[in-house]
This record gives structure tokens, C-alpha cells and sequence, in this order.
């Protein structure tokens, strides 16, 4: 079973950077498409960035394209989230999530990210 875990989230003034970590534990992590999710105060889950297996292949949502960048090392069972450029409406709590083929089957418990304006 793969367990994710969070951490890199804080507070950060408008135009900062931060750099998210999903660090992995067991064995068919290597397998797993990984994706960034994010959900602010009174606000629906939204996706913000996925990457493949390989690491290959990346998406974006298109509030974070060109701020955002996703990547992954699989040597170190770590998925990365480099934010730049921050906005206030970057504000939520952001989450990881992987799976086999795009049906994301385990989740971390969420990381705050806080920019103020």
C-alpha cells in the first residue's frame, strides 16, 4: 500500500515561492501517476498538477500554468510541486494523490499554503 505524506506548505507574501513535497512510502510507488490537488476555505477540491510515472508526462491547471511546475524523483519516492509567483488565490490546502492509471487511489493528509496580499 502507498502512503503519501505532505510538507513545504507556509506562509508566503504575494509574489513568492514555495516548494510542495509528497514524500511516498511503499513499493509500487514508481507505478503511480501523481497528481497536486487544492482546496480553499469554502471552496471545491480542484486539480492543479498531475505528472506520469515516469515523469514524462505533466499537466496543469490553468491558473498555474507558468507559476507551477510538478516533477518527481523516483529514486527518492518524492513528488515536488515548485510554486512561484504566488497569488492570494493560491491560498488552500494542498493535497497529493496517486494512482495506477489516472483513478487516484490514496491521498495525503493536506499541506497549508497561505499567501497573504
Amino acid at each position: 500500500q502507498v502512503q503519501l505524506v505532505e510538507s513545504g506548505g507556509g506562509l508566503v507574501q504575494a509574489g513568492g515561492s514555495l516548494r510542495l513535497i509528497c514524500a511516498a512510502t511503499g513499493r509500487t510507488f514508481r507505478m503511480y501517476g501523481i497528481g497536486w490537488f487544492r482546496q480553499a476555505s469554502g471552496k471545491e477540491r480542484e486539480f492543479v498538477a498531475s505528472i506520469s510515472a515516469s515523469g514524462g508526462s505533466t499537466d496543469y491547471a490553468d491558473s498555474v500554468k507558468g507559476r507551477f511546475a510538478i516533477s518527481r524523483d523516483n529514486a527518492k519516492n518524492t513528488v515536488y510541486l515548485q510554486m512561484n509567483s504566488l497569488e492570494p488565490e493560491d491560498t488552500a490546502v494542498y493535497s497529493c494523490a496517486g494512482g495506477l492509471t489516472g483513478k487516484y487511489s490514496a491521498w495525503g493528509q493536506g499541506t497549508q499554503v497561505t499567501v497573504s496580499s
